[in-house]
């Protein structure tokens, strides 16, 4: 279903000629659905995007209705089916075990790192969360860091074949920018927590 459906997303929404606000009473919609069922993957909205809004309004586009439909997804399992989710698809997610794990651990970090790289479909990011223990304000924020990191991935991969002739350097610069500023934030957390852990082992609490 995957390659057709993405085929007749892309035409029809080609065809209306639909553009700015009312491009985005499509798209919105439609990547809440794609939040839920993975009919089609979510790159192909950013391409739409892109090649109706150019790249500045396409990411844009493509950053708020990407993060809209991960908190919407979130919290219908989160506060509706949640105890559902886990009878119906919690044996289907035993290969992800390690993910869950991580979820579990690193929360906020490994949710950027899975909504940058296509590790596993993202209703499933989605699902997961909202069945782990992370908190709602992690979880958002994490989705809009790394719907942000994707998007921007995504970005510099698709202009060079929607716009061959465009600079990307500027664009591709901006984006190792913000890696390594995240990188560097993840390392000092990581290394807070390690001697916050220490310093409690050394010094135990008497009772």
């Amino acid at each position: 279903m995957g390659s057709g459906f993405n085929e007749w997303i892309e035409n029809a929404i080609e065809l209306t000629g639909l553009t700015g606000a009312t491009l985005l009473a499509v798209t919105i919609p439609l990547a809440i659905l794609q939040g839920f069922f993975g009919f089609f993957p979510f790159s192909t909205l950013i391409f739409v995007h892109i090649s109706s809004l150019g790249i500045g309004g396409g990411l844009l586009a493509s950053w708020l209705s990407g993060t809209l439909a991960a908190v919407v997804v979130f919290y219908v399992c989160k506060f509706l089916f949640a105890e559902w989710f886990r009878r119906k698809w919690g044996h289907k997610l035993e290969r992800y075990e390690k993910w869950q794990a991580s979820f579990d651990r690193y929360g906020f970090w490994a949710i950027i790192f899975l909504r940058t790289l296509p590790v596993m479909p993202n209703n499933l990011i989605s699902f997961m969360s909202a069945i782990s223990p992370i908190r709602t304000s992690t979880y958002i924020w994490s989705s809009i860091v790394g719907n942000l990191s994707h998007i921007w991935l995504f970005g510099i991969i698709s202009s060079s074949i929607l716009f061959p002739d465009m600079d990307i350097r500027m664009l591709v610069g901006s984006y190792v920018a913000f890696c390594v500023v995240l990188l560097a934030i993840f390392a000092a957390t990581r290394f807070r927590a390690a001697r916050m852990q220490s310093r409690d082992k050394g010094n135990p609490t008497s009772m």
